[in-house]
C-alpha cells in the first residue's frame, strides 16, 4: 500500500461511511466503505499515527474494527471520491463492498455474489472470522479448498483469479486459495502468471481429490442432452466419460464448474448440462445424472494458501519452498542445468518444474557472423522443491543459483500437506 498525499488531511471519522444496500437487506448488520487516497508522497494524520506504510495500514486495521461500534458516522464528501486514485489501472469512486451473503430470493437469502474489478476498491476489512478469496462461485471445487484450507472462515467468492490476488492486497480479504496445477490437467498457467506480477506470499498448500458430477435440471434424461459446458480443466478431466454418456453432445467451455450449474439452472437450459461438483447440484436444484464421471480416480488439484507477509520457516514439520527466476542475458536455458544441480548436489528434492514466457524479453538474438542471426524465446522458471529456508542447504542452494540468474525471488517456504487422500465424494466437493 502506497502513502497518503498530504492534500488528503482530513480527520480520520470522515473516512467511514456506514451503509446499508437493499441487495442484502435480511443481513442485520452494516456494511463500511473505507476510502483511501493513494500517492507517493508521506502524510501524518491529525491525530499523531505515524507517517510509514505499516502504520497506516496498522491504522486502517484498528480503524476498522472499532467502526462496529459506531452508531452514527460522517459521510464522504464528494470531494474526497474524486481524490481516490486508480488502483491497478482503474478508476476507482466511492464503492460499497458486497462481501456479506446476497440478495434476497423471492423472500429468501440468495447466495454470495462473486467480487468483480469494480468491487476492489482500497478499504481494509480487519475482524475475528478470517476472510478467504477464491475464484468461482458457491459450489466451485476453490470453495472446497478454502474450507479445507481455513476452517470456519468466510469464503469470498471472485469472479477472476486477478480479483482474489488484489482482495488480499486491498485488505478486503486475509487470504486467498487458488489452484496451480491438476493431476490430470496440468498447470493452471494463468496463476503463475499472478504469482510474479502481485506480491503476495505463499504460506501453505492444499490438495483437494476432484470428483466430478454431471448434473442437468430434474426429469432431463441423458440422451436428451445436447450439449455439456463447464470449465475446460473439468472438460478434459471427463473427456472419456462424456463420450460415451453424451456422445451427439456439444462441448462447450465455461469459465467456471458451479457457474456453469448455476447458468443452466437460473436460464432453465432443458438440453445442456454441466460437469460440477455434488454441492452445486445440492446448491442450484439441479439432478446428478452420473456421479464421479472423472476419466481417473486419482483426480486431485492443488491448491496454494496466499498472504499479505510471509510465515517463518521452521525444520519441525516436512516444509516445500517456491522459487521464479530468469537465466541471466546471453546465457539461455543451460542455466537450467546449473541451478538444477545446485539442488542435486545437496541432496534438494524438486516436486515441480514450469516455465513460462519472459514477458519483459520474450527473445534472445544471437548474431553469428558464420551462421546469422538466431533468435531464441526467453523464459522465467517456476521451481518448487523439497526443503524449508531454515535449512542451510537450502540458503546454500539458492545462493549458489543466483550466480546464474538474473532475478530471483521466493515466493514463500510453507508446510506441505501430508493429508491422505480420499477418492470418496465429500459434501464440498
Amino acid at each position: 500500500m502506497q502513502t497518503v498525499s498530504p492534500a488528503f488531511s482530513c480527520d480520520l471519522k470522515s473516512l467511514i461511511q456506514t451503509n446499508l444496500t437493499a441487495r442484502y437487506s435480511h443481513v442485520n448488520r452494516k456494511r463500511v466503505s473505507v476510502l483511501c487516497s493513494y500517492r507517493s508522497e508521506s502524510f501524518s494524520f491529525p491525530n499523531g499515527i505515524g507517517s510509514s506504510r505499516a502504520d497506516w495500514q496498522s491504522s486502517c486495521a484498528i480503524l476498522a474494527s472499532k467502526v462496529a461500534s459506531a452508531e452514527n458516522s460522517s459521510s464522504i464528501t464528494r470531494g474526497l471520491a474524486d481524490q481516490v486514485a486508480a488502483v491497478n489501472g482503474h478508476s476507482n469512486g466511492s464503492v460499497n463492498l458486497s462481501l456479506v451473503p446476497s440478495e434476497t430470493k423471492n423472500g429468501k437469502p440468495g447466495l454470495v455474489q462473486p467480487l468483480t474489478n469494480t468491487d476492489l476498491s482500497p478499504a481494509p476489512s480487519h475482524g475475528s472470522t478470517l476472510r478467504v478469496a477464491y475464484q468461482g462461485v458457491p459450489g466451485a471445487y476453490s470453495e472446497a479448498a478454502a474450507g479445507k484450507a481455513y476452517p470456519n472462515s468466510e469464503a469470498i467468492p471472485c469472479d477472476q483469479f486477478d480479483v482474489a490476488f488484489q482482495a488480499v492486497e486491498l485488505w478486503i480479504a486475509d487470504r486467498a486459495v487458488l489452484p496451480v496445477e491438476n493431476s490430470l490437467g496440468g498447470s493452471i498457467h494463468r496463476n503463475y502468471d499472478l504469482l510474479l506480477r502481485h506480491r503476495l506470499h505463499i504460506v501453505g498448500e492444499v490438495q483437494i481429490p476432484v470428483h466430478h458430477c454431471l448434473l442437468a435440471l430434474p426429469g432431463v434424461r441423458a440422451d436428451c442432452i445436447t450439449r455439456v459446458i463447464s470449465h475446460p480443466q473439468a472438460l478434459a478431466q471427463t473427456e472419456g466419460s462424456l463420450n460415451k454418456l453424451t456422445p451427439r453432445a456439444a462441448i462447450e467451455a465455461f469459465h467456471d464448474t458451479a457457474a456453469a450449474a448455476e447458468y443452466i439452472a437460473t436460464n432453465n437450459l432443458r438440453d445442456t448440462a454441466a460437469v460440477a461438483s455434488a454441492r452445486a447440484a445440492e446448491l442450484y436444484g439441479l439432478q446428478i445424472l452420473a456421479d464421479g464421471i472423472q476419466d481417473d480416480a486419482g483426480n486431485v488439484t492443488r491448491f496454494l494458501m496466499l498472504a499479505r507477509e510471509p510465515i517463518i520457516p521452521r525444520t519441525d514439520r516436512p516444509f516445500k519452498t517456491s522459487i521464479v527466476f530468469a537465466a541471466q542475458e546471453h546465457q539461455g536455458t543451460s542455466v537450467l542445468f546449473k541451478v538444477l544441480s545446485a539442488f542435486a548436489f545437496r541432496n534438494i528434492s524438486l516436486t515441480k518444474i514450469e516455465s513460462r514466457p519472459h514477458h519483459n524479453c520474450p527473445l534472445r538474438v544471437v548474431d553469428d557472423g558464420s551462421v546469422g542471426t538466431k533468435k531464441h524465446f526467453e523464459y522465467t522458471f517456476y521451481v518448487d522443491f523439497e526443503a524449508s529456508m531454515a535449512e542451510a542447504r537450502a540458503q546454500n542452494a539458492l545462493a549458489e543459483v543466483q550466480e546464474y540468474t538474473s532475478f530471483l525471488r521466493v515466493l514463500g517456504s510453507y508446510p506441505m500437506d501430508m493429508t491422505p487422500w480420499s477418492t470418496l465424494p465429500s459434501e464440498d466437493a
